[in-house]
C-alpha cells in the first residue's frame, strides 16, 4: 500500500461524521492488505507506530519536527512555528507548506506504508550522542519525499495525534466486519496482546488463531480501571462485594519468568531500572511464573506518603542506589493475571484472590467480603486511618477487563469529586506569574476526540506552575494573544463542586469550583474520562440532589 492511499482514507475519514461510516470505510480496506502492511495500517490509522505494550518510543519532540519542516520547506522554524499557530494544525501546516514547495520540485520517492514505518522505527532506534541529529535527518528525507497530503498524516502520525476521530472500538468493529469474526472474539484478543494491529492479522486467518490468544510474560497488559460509586449502591446491585484498601501510590505490573523479572508503569512503560528494590521485594514473594497487578507506596515511618513521592522514583533514571535507600517501596499486590503458563482473566475475581493468595506470601493487599454495610464501612475507616485514599469495592463475580472502567471495580474516596483529563489549551499568567501559564482549558475524550470540559485556574502552587510550564511549553502549536493551544500530552486531577449543564464547552457539561489537584503522569490520553461517563456523573449527582429534597 503506498502511503499515499492510506493519506486518502484518512482524509475520507477525517471528513466522516457517522462511525458506521468510519467502520465501512475501515472495513473495506483492511482485506486488500498484505499481512506485513495490515498491522502496520491499523495502528497508524489510529494515531499509533508501536503496539500498546511496546514501551519503544519515536523520541522526537515538536521542536525537532518543524526544525526537519523548516528545511524541507526552505524556511526558518520560527516561520513554522507562526504556520501552525495560524492552521493551530501540525498536520495542516505541514501540508500548506509542502503545497508551495511541490511547485517547485520534479521529483518524488513514492512513500510506501511499510518503508515509512520502517524508517520511524529507525529513528526509535537511534541512540547516543548524535542520536537527534541522525533522528532529523531520517524526518527530513521523509518530509522531502512526501506530497502535501502525506505530510499532513505523517507530521500526526510523528506526534502519535491522527485526529481524524477514530477510536478503538471503530477498529474493532472494522476488523470483525472485515474478516467476517465475531467482534468479542477481536476485543477478548485485544485485551490479551494490547496490539490491535496483531489482533488484525490474527482475524485474518480465521477466528480459531483469534481465540488462541494468551497472555505472555513481558508483554504487558492495559490495567484495569475504576470508577466512582457508593457502598449502598455496590451492596443493593450486588449483595456480597469486596474491599480493598484504595492507595495514593502508583500502579504496577510485575512480571516473572524464572529468574527474569520486569516492572511496568500505568502506562506500560519499563521502569525494572528504577524500581530495583521492588523488584527484589516480589521476586523474594513467590516462587511462580505470574503477572500481578498492584500499586506501589512510599512509606516513612510506616506511614504512606504523598503520591508525588512514589512519582519521583518511577520518574528517576540516574542515582537510582541513594534513592533507594532514601525512600522505602512498599509494593500492594491485589491481582493476578498469569500463573504458570494459565491466563487468568477470565476467572471470577473470587477465584484469582484464591489463587494470588495461594500463590504470593508477602505484600497481598487486605481484603474485605461482606454484604453487611457496616463491616465495609469499617474497613472504609481502617482504610483512611491508615494514611490511604479510601477503599476499593469488587465485584468477586467480576472477570478483569484490561484497559475498561466499569462498574466492577468502584473507588471510594472522602475528597472532592475528581477527573482526569487532558490539557489542551492555556492562557498566560498575569504579574508575578506573568512568565508562565496561569489557566489551563481542560477535557474529556469522545470516540477519539478530544471534547473541552473547563478552565482550572487554582490550586497551583507556584512550584507546581513552573513544573507544569517547562513540560507544556515544547508543546504548544497556537498562540493567539494571551492564549495558547498544546499538542496534548498531559493529564490533570482536577477537583471539582459538582457537573453542570453548559452551552460554553463543546459537550455540553463544565466543572463547578475546579481545582488543580496533581499532574497524572503516570496516565496517558487513552485513560482521561470519556463524554459518557461524564454524563454518568451528572446522572448520579442529579438523582442524589432529588433523593435529598425528598
Amino acid at each position: 500500500m503506498l502511503f499515499m492511499d492510506f493519506s486518502r482514507c484518512c482524509e475520507r475519514l477525517e471528513g466522516t461524521a457517522g462511525r458506521l461510516d468510519m467502520i465501512g470505510i475501515i472495513s473495506s480496506v483492511l482485506p486488500g492488505l498484505s499481512d506485513e502492511e495490515l498491522p502496520v495500517f491499523v495502528r497508524f490509522v489510529m494515531g499509533r507506530i508501536f503496539p500498546d505494550w511496546s514501551s519503544q518510543k519515536l523520541g522526537i519532540g515538536p521542536n525537532l519536527l518543524y526544525e526537519a519542516i523548516g528545511y524541507v520547506a526552505g524556511i526558518k522554524k520560527e516561520e513554522v512555528i507562526e504556520r501552525i499557530n495560524v492552521t493551530g494544525d501540525v498536520g495542516r501546516a505541514v501540508e500548506e507548506l509542502l503545497l508551495a514547495k511541490s511547485q517547485m520540485t520534479f521529483f518524488h520517492e513514492e512513500l510506501d506504508l511499510v518503508h515509512v514505518y520502517r524508517a520511524l522505527v529507525s529513528i526509535a532506534g537511534q541512540e547516543g550522542k548524535k542520536s537527534q541529529r541522525e533522528k532529523l535527518l531520517e524526518v527530513r528525507r521523509l518530509l522531502a519525499n512526501a506530497h502535501p497530503l502525506e505530510g499532513r498524516y505523517l507530521a500526526r502520525i510523528m506526534l502519535e495525534e491522527l485526529r481524524i476521530g477514530v477510536g478503538e472500538g471503530s477498529v474493532r468493529e472494522a476488523i470483525a466486519k472485515a474478516f467476517g469474526v465475531d467482534s468479542d472474539l477481536v476485543e477478548h484478543a485485544m485485551q490479551a496482546l494490547n496490539d490491535m494491529g496483531e489482533v488484525a492479522r490474527l482475524a485474518k486467518i480465521g477466528p480459531d488463531a483469534l481465540g488462541e490468544v494468551r497472555i505472555t510474560p513481558f508483554h504487558p497488559l492495559r490495567m484495569m480501571l475504576a470508577q466512582q460509586g457508593t457502598i449502598p449502591e455496590m451492596i443493593q446491585e450486588h449483595g456480597e462485594i469486596a474491599a480493598e484498601y484504595k492507595y495514593d501510590g502508583s500502579r504496577f505490573q510485575f512480571h516473572k519468568k524464572g529468574n527474569w523479572a520486569r516492572l511496568y508503569s500505568r502506562r506500560l512503560e519499563d521502569v525494572t531500572a528504577a524500581l530495583p528494590d521492588v523488584i527484589e521485594q516480589l521476586m523474594m514473594a513467590t516462587d511462580h511464573d505470574v503477572i500481578l497487578d498492584g500499586e506501589v507506596i512510599a512509606v516513612k515511618g510506616g506511614k504512606p506518603m504523598p503520591f508525588q513521592s512514589v512519582l519521583r522514583r518511577f520518574r528517576r533514571r540516574h542515582d537510582v542506589a541513594e534513592a533507594t535507600g532514601a525512600i522505602e517501596m512498599v509494593p500492594n499486590v491485589f491481582d493476578i493475571l498469569y500463573l504458570d503458563g494459565e491466563t487468568l482473566i477470565d476467572l471470577p475475581f473470587s477465584e484469582r484472590r484464591k489463587r494470588l493468595e495461594s500463590t504470593v506470601r508477602q505484600f497481598v493487599a487486605p481484603q474485605v467480603t461482606s454484604s453487611d454495610q457496616v463491616i465495609i464501612e469499617k474497613m472504609y475507616a481502617d482504610a483512611l486511618a491508615a494514611g490511604h485514599e479510601g477503599i476499593m469495592i469488587k465485584v468477586p463475580s467480576s472477570p478483569y477487563t484490561p484497559g475498561q472502567r466499569g462498574k466492577n471495580w468502584i473507588k471510594i474516596k472522602p475528597q472532592v469529586d475528581t477527573l482526569d483529563l487532558a490539557v489542551i489549551g492555556a492562557e498566560w499568567g498575569e504579574g508575578k506569574r506573568a512568565h508562565v501559564f496561569g489557566s489551563f482549558l481542560v477535557a474529556c475524550q469522545d470516540a477519539g476526540k478530544l471534547v473541552p470540559l473547563s478552565r482550572v485556574a487554582t490550586g497551583f502552587s507556584d512550584e507546581q506552575l513552573a513544573e507544569v510550564y517547562d513540560l507544556l511549553k515544547e508543546g504548544v502549536i497556537r498562540k493567539s494573544g494571551k492564549e495558547v493551544t498544546f499538542e496534548p500530552s498531559l493529564v490533570f486531577e482536577v477537583g471539582y463542586a459538582e457537573l453542570q449543564a453548559s452551552q460554553n464547552y463543546e459537550g455540553g457539561f463544565a466543572l463547578r469550583f475546579p481545582r488543580f489537584i496533581r499532574i497524572r503522569d503516570d496516565k496517558d490520553l487513552t485513560e482521561i474520562e470519556t463524554i459518557g461517563s461524564i454524563r454518568e456523573r451528572y446522572k448520579r449527582q442529579a438523582n442524589s440532589a432529588q433523593a435529598y429534597q425528598n
